[in-house]
């Protein structure tokens, strides 16, 4: 049987593996499902069609599986699905989707700090660390390894490639390409997300190839199209390279 504390209200329906930890005073609505691992602590909420996998860490005051905000909502049974071994800090919020039988999704191993907002049916890859006071507007698709900073903003159906930094306190209304960093308000690309590459063991080699890049796109003083047509011509075989251009030549933002 699922430990769950005496005073925990854990709603019929709600579907726990044995191994679910529930605090005092937590909330469990009819709908939730809750893999194995999990701990739902004191005073945390999940709510809504929302489906946890294994191993995640919800902390005292969270709200996972909330409402949409989106004004277009038309009931139905929109949800939200987490994967593994997710983190979500004190206070943070997660929304269902806004449209009937569509998902909010959160891979693997991300890190949610407190008071951060993930809004209605943003997309969110593994290993994001998201600090304090952040959010995520709708739609917002995240990549693998992005890092958001302190009381960040992203505007909705903002793109965020993998291994990007927004930094502290920018306000992002355009997408973000992969490796690269953001800061400011509104933002601007700085430079490469350099240490985050380096911890993450790109090869010296690689970081150089994703600099090129940068300056093709943010130094050389080349139109957009001017700095894909070159940068395609360079590009080679780094596969790093290969995931700018493809981030690019997708991107409406």
């Amino acid at each position: 049987m699922a430990r769950i504390h005496p005073t925990a209200i854990v709603e019929e329906g709600a579907v726990l593996d044995s191994s679910v930890e529930v605090g005092a005073y937590a909330f469990l609505g009819e709908e939730v499902e809750i893999g194995p691992g999990t701990v739902i602590a004191h005073h945390a909420t999940v709510e809504g069609r929302t489906r946890l996998g294994r191993e995640n860490h919800v902390y005292p005051y969270a709200f996972l599986g909330g409402r949409t905000h989106d004004l277009k909502h038309r009931g139905g049974t929109p949800g939200l699905r987490v994967g593994d071994g997710n983190t979500f800090r004190e206070y943070t919020t997660v929304h269902c989707a806004t449209d009937d039988g569509e998902w909010t999704r959160i891979g693997n191993g991300n890190t949610v700090l407190a008071y951060s907002h993930i809004a209605h049916d943003c997309q969110v890859g593994d290993h994001l660390i998201m600090s304090s006071h952040a959010a995520l507007g709708g739609h917002v698709l995240v990549g693998d390894h992005a890092n958001i900073g302190w009381g960040s903003g992203v505007h909705q159906f903002c793109r965020i490639g993998a291994y990007a930094m927004v930094g502290a306190a920018t306000k992002l209304v355009r997408d973000l390409p992969p490796f690269f960093l953001a800061d400011g308000n509104p933002a601007e690309i700085k430079t490469i997300n350099r240490v985050g590459l380096e911890r993450a063991g790109f090869s010296p080699e690689a970081i150089r190839a994703i600099h090129h890049a940068y300056r093709l796109l943010h130094r050389e003083g080349l139109t957009r199209k001017e700095a894909i047509t070159r940068l395609r011509a360079e590009a080679g075989e780094d596969d790093s390279v290969r995931a700018i251009l493809a981030f690019l030549e997708e991107s409406e933002r």
